[in-house]
């Protein structure tokens, strides 16, 4: 079934699988339906949002004639990047069903949901492997371990929440207008002194991100993105002086903030999203670098992140970088900090530090005398060195950041 309907004001269109009528089984007829409803987002450039629940194809379709007409994951692939598609899992989605998601820029499963491309009948029959829909593809594994889903909901209702207050964030398409609140109280310029307290100058001791972004933001404002996959990093949406803003942040708390390949490829997808739908990119930096190690180059993070850089270089929106403490090799590089990267401003706290390698181990493994190893512990010794050499524009005090960013993100007119 579907149709459109309005959320928030917004016109979008709907497709829900219904798990009463075949178990939601995909028959030629409403395949056709499907792509009916999908071709309307496409030509009417509206939001999509995508309520599965079903089997996947009827076994008994290959004893029909096929309409000769595209199928929906064909326009769903012509979809990506033109309007918003939201993809909620509530309940068994196998097949057909589960490689729509896949198109989604958001993709949220409900406690108790799975979704897989064969299921336990077939599992078994091919591999001759028993397992339950959960151990194949449940919303757990998804979300925490594989990354093929980004949030869980522990309830419909949680996850229709969600998908609200994402959509809420987003233009209706591509190149359409954010939906800016810059007159509302919460869009208020204020000091946030209380980052003090909460980041440590020392860079080997560790902090909570989250509560950082909780200052930065607009009241309520703030949706982590994919919170249980690539944890050493946060991706979120959120409003910042009204203007929605795709927020990018190292998390120290999580293996010091380094760059693993998980959370360089949920970076990846959600810089992607901010660049299709005009989305102002904020990057805070904290971390040591890209992971290290023969599990960390077996998982293939060099690859990953260079990804991740790919996506943040090839962006096209307003970009702001913030080194809030540290900032070492290409995790620098990966998280938009190189000069000349289409920044509308760097800042800096004032004991951000930077370098090719940490202080603490690069003398090592440079094999530096004692006298050039304290140079380079001087050199990563507070942001004004680099502020001098133009790595940064501006050294701000922490109480000031938020203020920072309305004024960057209002720099393009005065309304």
């Amino acid at each position: 079934m579907g149709g459109t309907a309005r959320v928030s004001g917004r016109s979008l269109v709907i497709i829900a699988e219904d798990f009463t009528v075949k178990g939601g089984s995909i028959g030629h007829p409403n395949a056709a339906k499907r792509t009916r409803l999908v071709r309307l987002a496409l030509e009417q450039r509206l939001p999509l949002v995508l309520m599965l629940d079903g089997a996947g194809e009827r076994m008994d379709n290959q004893n029909e004639r096929y309409p000769n007409c595209p199928n929906d994951l064909q326009l769903l692939a012509d979809l990506k990047g033109s309007v918003p598609v939201v993809a909620l899992v509530l309940g068994i989605s196998a097949g057909h069903g589960a490689l729509t998601g896949m198109f989604a820029d958001l993709l949220i499963m409900a406690e108790g949901s799975a979704m897989f491309s064969a299921g336990p009948p077939l599992v078994q029959a091919a591999l001759g492997v028993d397992a339950t829909a959960e151990e194949i593809g449940g919303a757990t594994l998804h979300t925490r371990d594989s990354g093929v889903a980004h949030n869980l909901g522990r309830t419909e209702q949680e996850c229709f929440a969600m998908a609200r207050h994402f959509l809420s964030l987003l233009p209706v398409h591509a190149g359409a207008p954010l939906p800016e609140l810059r007159h509302q109280p919460a869009a208020a310029r204020r000091e946030v002194a209380g980052l003090m307290d909460i980041i440590p100058p020392q860079v080997n001791q560790s902090y909570d991100m989250h509560r950082v972004l909780q200052d930065l933001v607009d009241d309520q404002s703030l949706l982590e993105l994919q919170p249980d996959f690539g944890r050493s990093l946060i991706t979120a949406v959120a409003r910042i002086g009204g203007i929605p803003c795709m927020l990018v942040a190292n998390q120290p708390a999580v293996l010091a903030g380094a760059i693993t390949r998980e959370s360089a490829e949920k970076a990846c997808h959600f810089i992607e999203v901010a660049d299709c739908f005009g989305l102002p990119l904020i990057s805070l930096l904290d971390n040591p670098g890209v992971m290290p190690g023969p599990a960390a180059e077996k998982a293939g993070v060099l690859k990953a992140a260079a990804r991740m850089f790919q996506a943040q270089r090839r962006y096209h929106g307003r970009k702001i970088v913030v080194t809030l403490r540290k900032a070492f090799g290409f995790g620098s590089s990966v998280m938009g900090m190189n000069p000349w990267d289409g920044q509308v401003i760097s800042l800096a706290l004032p004991c951000a530090n930077l370098g090719g390698i940490p202080a603490i181990g690069g003398a090592q493994a440079a094999h530096a005398d004692a006298e050039d190893a304290a140079r380079l512990r001087e050199i990563q010794s507070g942001a004004w060195v680099p502020a001098d050499a133009m790595a940064f524009d501006k050294v701000i005090a922490p109480g000031d950041l938020r203020n920072e960013l309305i004024s960057a993100l209002y720099l393009r007119d005065s309304r």
